[in-house]
């Protein structure tokens, strides 16, 4: 009897969407990026917190990054139940959720014929890194990073086009109806409105065509790229003032930017990129800036073990070990490489993005 894999299991092929600790032996590290004189190893310094360490001391060019990736040998370490998130970590969730109140989804699905409703939990990944810029916050324009080019830039992996703010999948399709935020539309006026594609590398297509022949005759297919929408913006001076209790920088908070990925073709309910800008405490004219990756993963993915660990040839690709970096699948520098390696990367192409500005 053929062993058949599920495809919500083999969707975790991909699921390194929108980078692993350094006790990991297949740890990637990021390349050292534009205008900076030193390599990533010797720039990202990983600790338990960043909020424990005192911005004054920040070295230039260090970036602190965590991921709370305590228990190394545990696959799923790092990844928090959506609940427990909003349980233990409050100002964090409602800073990183893609609006407020946001619920884990429920929806109706039509399987053969039968449709049922259906609630979904959600894994959240968490990562943080803080560094320091030598200039003082009224001297960084955020306006200049709140735009498509400057998100086309940071990935060059990653292709980003205009998305019409009519396009939209949650405003458009009522099926993602979940999505929607209660409070405006997605894309409003003055936000940028992108839509993006990433081609999986290295072995990945091929572990999904494994995939997708094993379960040949299935109504769903794997795509062999990450797609996503999201929405870039400046935040509100109103909204940004709010964020020092989360960064717990005992300064006011000057600025924010943040993306938020709103709809993801498999793999992720949504993720956000969001950044803090701060005076440092004793010296007005350096700024700390603390930023934040969040990434929803749906639980289901990562749930159904077994199945894979039957399939000799997919027995690396676990969905944890492939989300969390630390699959021989794993490669480079983008997606394909684990969540992990993809958060220290956008935070160090934005590190020196402002650098350089």
């Amino acid at each position: 009897m053929r062993t058949q894999l599920p495809a919500a299991l083999a969707l975790a092929l991909i699921a390194a969407l929108p980078a692993p600790s350094p006790a990991q032996a297949q740890v990637k590290t990021p390349a050292a990026g534009p205008g900076t004189g030193a390599p990533a190893s010797e720039r990202i310094r990983e600790v338990p917190a960043v909020t424990a360490q005192d911005p004054a001391m920040l070295k230039p060019g260090t970036i602190l990054f965590s991921d709370r990736r305590d228990q190394p040998q545990n696959p799923e370490s790092g990844l928090t139940p959506y609940l427990d998130w909003q349980r233990q970590r409050p100002a964090e969730a409602a800073a990183l959720a893609p609006f407020p109140g946001y619920k884990e989804p429920d929806y109706a699905q039509t399987v053969n014929g039968v449709t049922k409703q259906r609630h979904e939990t959600l894994k959240v990944y968490v990562a943080e890194g803080r560094f320091v810029v030598a200039r003082p916050p009224e001297a960084i324009d955020l306006q200049a990073f709140a735009n498509l080019a400057f998100v086309q830039a940071m990935d060059p992996a990653i292709r980003h086009k205009a998305l019409n703010p009519a396009d939209v999948t949650p405003t458009k399709d009522p099926a993602a109806a979940f999505a929607r935020r209660p409070d405006r539309p997605w894309c409003e006026a003055g936000t940028t409105c992108i839509e993006s594609r990433y081609d999986l590398e290295g072995k990945l297509p091929l572990g999904v065509k494994l995939a997708n022949k094993l379960e040949e005759g299935s109504s769903k297919k794997i795509a062999e790229f990450v797609s996503f929408q999201s929405e870039l913006r400046v935040l509100p001076p109103e909204k940004a003032a709010t964020l020092g209790a989360l960064t717990k920088v005992d300064t006011p908070v000057t600025g924010g930017i943040e993306q938020t990925i709103f709809w993801v073709n498999q793999i992720l309910r949504f993720g956000k990129f969001l950044a803090v800008l701060q005076p440092v405490p004793g010296d007005p004219q350096r700024t700390v800036v603390t930023t934040y990756m969040a990434l929803a993963i749906k639980a289901d993915v990562l749930d159904r073990k077994a199945e894979y660990a039957r399939v000799p040839v997919l027995k690396n690709l676990l969905p944890a070990q492939v989300l969390m970096g630390n699959s021989s699948f794993n490669t480079g520098n983008s997606i394909s490489a684990g969540l992990p390696t993809y958060a220290r990367n956008r935070i160090a192409a934005f590190a020196d993005a402002l650098g350089k500005r």
